[in-house]
């Protein structure tokens, strides 16, 4: 399925190029606005990263997120510096589906593994952030990729596979924001290797063509952000390439 995604800083709208607070771009877009555009295009699930939340817990969008869940026009998913229970507790009680869970999953993969037999595994996304190596070795980023965490995305799945994990966002650090295309080879690798993932890849879809591409990698779910944004193409065009109208 095609998952739009929404950026948020102090209620706007906004896109980071790959993961720089400093380089931002700020959209004239109300979030609830977007929610219901989005779902009039034929979307069925919401992809919320709450910047602001992720630099300072104590200042999390909850209100405002809130605001897009009550609209019940759609099932969302929400993440942003994710670091303790109460974050996990505070989404689902407003009506989020499933948490987004970063750098904790790679920092305190035993805490994010009680979490995910605590709530299921249909409530807990882990976003595994990486860069490729010359050697095709996919090292896991962490602190909004400013720094690598020394584990391999592998290892840290079959340990999570372990507590019946299955939702999985996947992105390819060099190619976020960057409309340069999707990293296909990663997903069909990733796809094949682990089956029973539900991946969702992310980073650098700029046109259809792009999305073309993802199809036969099996690849579960596309996140579309900056291309959406910017009107590469429409929402509703993306979902009608996916299924193949």
């Amino acid at each position: 399925m095609i998952i739009p995604a929404i950026d948020l800083i102090d209620g706007s709208v906004v896109r980071l190029y790959q993961g720089d607070y400093e380089q931002k771009t700020q959209y004239k877009l109300d979030p609830v606005d977007v929610v219901h555009s989005y779902a009039d295009q034929g979307a069925q699930w919401l992809h919320i990263v709450d910047l602001t939340g992720a630099k300072d817990t104590d200042k999390r969008q909850l209100s405002l997120i809130k605001k897009m869940v009550d609209t019940q026009r759609m099932q969302f998913q929400a993440g942003g510096g994710i670091r303790s229970e109460s974050d996990v507790a505070q989404l689902l009680e407003i009506g989020v589906k499933r948490i987004v869970i970063g750098s904790l999953a790679v920092k305190q993969p035993d805490l994010v593994k009680d979490w995910v037999s605590k709530y299921g595994a249909e409530a807990i996304v882990l976003a595994l952030d990486v860069n490729i190596d010359d050697s095709g070795n996919k090292m896991i980023a962490t602190h909004g990729w400013q720094q690598s965490s020394g584990v391999r995305l592998e290892a840290l799945l079959e340990d999570f596979l372990s507590v019946g994990a299955k939702h999985v966002l996947c992105t390819d650090i060099s190619r976020d924001g960057t409309l340069q295309g999707a990293n296909h080879q990663l997903y069909q690798q990733m796809k094949q290797q682990f089956p029973s993932v539900i991946w969702q890849a992310s980073g650098g879809i700029g046109s259809l063509a792009d999305i073309e591409r993802l199809k036969p990698t099996s690849v579960d779910s596309i996140i579309l952000g900056r291309a959406l944004l910017e009107g590469k193409f429409t929402l509703k065009e993306a979902i009608q390439c996916w299924q193949g109208e």
